[in-house]
């Protein structure tokens, strides 16, 4: 079970989110600044979570994370329920581990951006001509030409977001697989995509990149006119979340398989 004495608290900007944290939250505790904290409470949306998330990541100062559910789905988040007991639900939390993959990428100009994708890393075309895509596993290559509207490489933590809607499958959290998805293939027409061992490295390679420019997006940054990108998992970086018990994420993600 985890013990934290010091906390801090961080309050997505929404209005709903804002006025929970003044009327419940913030009373609860004496918050502490990130750089005195043991562990952070995320009080909003997946999409604030992922935000957090990588805040820590870009600072180095990687912390474990309780989430409450604020948002839309929460689905990296717990259930907003019986607030005035949060830290006892935080005392009595379960951690998982996940850790987010890491995104070279080679721009047409020759620029090189690096980044951290929690959920997925996706490449997207930027016009309405469909993108040509080389597709190479362990520096073999697999598929000479992907003719498609993009392609994503997603983690199990990702894999029931992006991944599923573009029909990918659902991996569980302790699979140490990642999910290998072409987005609205043209040819080769059956592909469907790969699951992958979470030790590989994946290039994708665009071709004809002035003709048929594509962006590259790792979570919620995105990378413009790229010629090349190289993924893996970034295991230096393992991020912990907190979950009530029989909430937990790999719950979700089997749940997830049972949701008609």
């Amino acid at each position: 079970m985890p013990e934290f004495e010091r906390l801090a608290l961080l309050v997505s900007d929404s209005e709903r989110a804002q006025e929970a944290a003044d009327t419940v939250f913030r009373p609860l505790a004496d918050w502490v600044p990130m750089d005195e904290a043991e562990a952070v409470v995320v009080i909003g949306g997946d999409g604030f979570m992922l935000q957090s998330l990588h805040s820590m990541l870009d600072t180095g100062r990687i912390l474990p994370v309780y989430g409450v559910n604020l948002g839309t789905v929460g689905f990296l988040m717990n259930k907003n329920r019986q607030p005035d007991k949060l830290l006892g639900r935080i005392a009595r939390a379960k951690p998982h581990t996940i850790t987010p993959l890491s995104m070279e990428a080679v721009t047409v100009g020759g620029e090189t951006h690096r980044f951290c994708a929690i959920n997925e890393v996706s490449l997207l075309r930027e016009t309405r001509q469909t993108a040509k895509i080389e597709v190479a596993v362990d520096g073999k290559v697999r598929i000479k030409e992907l003719v498609c509207d993009g392609v994503l490489l997603s983690t199990p933590a990702g894999s029931t977001a992006y991944n599923l809607s573009a029909d990918g499958p659902i991996l569980p959290l302790d699979s140490q697989l990642l999910a290998l998805t072409p987005i609205s293939a043209f040819r080769p027409r059956r592909w469907k995509g790969a699951i992958l061992p979470d030790r590989s490295q994946v290039t994708f390679r665009v071709m004809e990149a002035d003709k048929r420019p594509v962006s590259a997006v790792a979570d919620q940054r995105e990378i413009r006119n790229v010629a090349e990108v190289r993924l893996e998992i970034a295991r230096e970086n393992g991020l912990t979340l907190l979950f009530d018990p029989g909430h937990a994420l790999d719950e979700r993600i089997v749940l997830e398989q049972f949701v008609f």
